[in-house]
């Protein structure tokens, strides 16, 4: 079987990084029919991770990932939408796996170290959030996933599920799926800079375009955008590398967007080539990046109402998909229990074993 998880982190509104970054890729795997099952996780369990002393965030963010998974065109006939702390399982398959994996293993990942020190947590790490590369390789082992849609900055941290489920299945025998990574295909979809040119968006930096934003958000968060500094006037040959406008048209935009806006020009190629000639102002370029924007924002921003004005609904679906969810992970964790020989009451095994030993 072809098995699918992904999920994000319910600590905000998601933003159109997470849209090229994962859930456009993810909508794609899902209708491409090459999927036996598809599990989309709202990971509020690793979110407390870091954010334990403000449980009230993650809980107001539930279901608006919900909906922005909604809003992109995930289906919840045929994806399974839960809720990772209703899943109760997934907390005893953690437990077994801490024992394969080494405090030395985890300080070498590096995607661990490097989100240390963005938290800024220094030696006053929070156990949860040292050993969540754990918790990842639970989640996506419950539903045997072989598929895992990941950003190559997870890359590392997939290798460690890989590396647990290698140890795992030697020390215990085959049990466990080895899932692998699908990429972006797009390197300018694998990290999507902040509107204001930063490496990364943040809600607090305020330089996310969101997907929740109206058209007039959008257009003023577009036109204010980062550039190239040194292109002052219309006629100055201006800098592709590091202009965040053309870092979101290399994400999003396609030959039929610029056939259809901008028909002047072929392809995205020739408009980069005028600009970096000189005589093609910042304006016209962003304008072309509004265009394309609203485009995609459209349907996105219709499928949102239409669950918005069904959130009894949401809810419903959401429950009743941690259910199924659980079911899975359960028949998971029975086979690990029983590899690992402590089913001590599944059978009557260890009924005759002990009546052996002892008469």
């Amino acid at each position: 079987m072809n098995i699918i998880l992904t999920g994000d982190r319910p600590t905000g509104r998601l933003h159109i990084g997470h849209y090229v970054g994962a859930l456009k890729r993810r909508v794609e795997l899902q209708n491409s029919g090459d999927f036996d099952e598809v599990y989309i996780m709202i990971a509020d369990a690793q979110a407390l991770t870091d954010n334990a002393d403000d449980p009230i965030r993650i809980r107001s963010s539930v279901l608006e990932v919900a909906l922005d998974n909604l809003s992109v065109g995930l289906d919840p006939d045929r994806s399974v939408l839960f809720v990772q702390s209703g899943v109760y399982p997934l907390t005893e398959l953690c437990f077994y796996y801490l024992n394969l994996v080494t405090i030395a293993r985890l300080q070498r990942n590096p995607t661990v170290k490097s989100e240390i020190r963005q938290r800024g947590f220094a030696s006053s790490i929070p156990v949860g959030f040292f050993a969540y590369p754990i918790s990842q390789a639970a989640d996506i082992t419950a539903f045997d996933a072989t598929v895992v849609p990941v950003g190559e900055d997870q890359l590392p941290m997939l290798e460690q599920c890989r590396e647990i489920v290698h140890k795992f299945n030697e020390t215990y025998g085959e049990t466990l799926v080895m899932p692998r990574a699908v990429v972006p295909e797009n390197e300018a979809a694998s990290r999507l800079p902040g509107t204001d040119g930063k490496a990364k968006m943040s809600k607090s930096l305020n330089n996310c375009i969101y997907l929740t934003d109206d058209s007039e958000t959008v257009r003023q968060k577009v036109m204010s955008m980062y550039t190239d500094p040194g292109h002052i006037r219309v006629e100055d040959p201006g800098r592709i590398e590091g202009n965040t406008v053309f870092t979101y048209l290399d994400a999003l935009s396609t030959d039929d967007h610029v056939a259809e806006y901008w028909p002047e020009y072929a392809n995205l190629e020739e408009i980069k080539a005028h600009y970096q000639r000189g005589g093609l102002g910042d304006v016209k370029v962003k304008r072309f990046l509004i265009k394309v924007l609203e485009e995609i924002f459209s349907p996105i921003r219709q499928r949102r109402a239409y669950w918005e004005a069904r959130i009894p609904e949401v809810v419903d679906r959401l429950e009743k998909a941690t259910t199924v969810a659980t079911a899975k992970a359960q028949a998971t964790v029975e086979r690990v229990r029983s590899a690992m020989r402590i089913d001590y009451f599944a059978n009557d095994t260890f009924l005759r074993e002990a009546i052996e030993r002892y008469t």
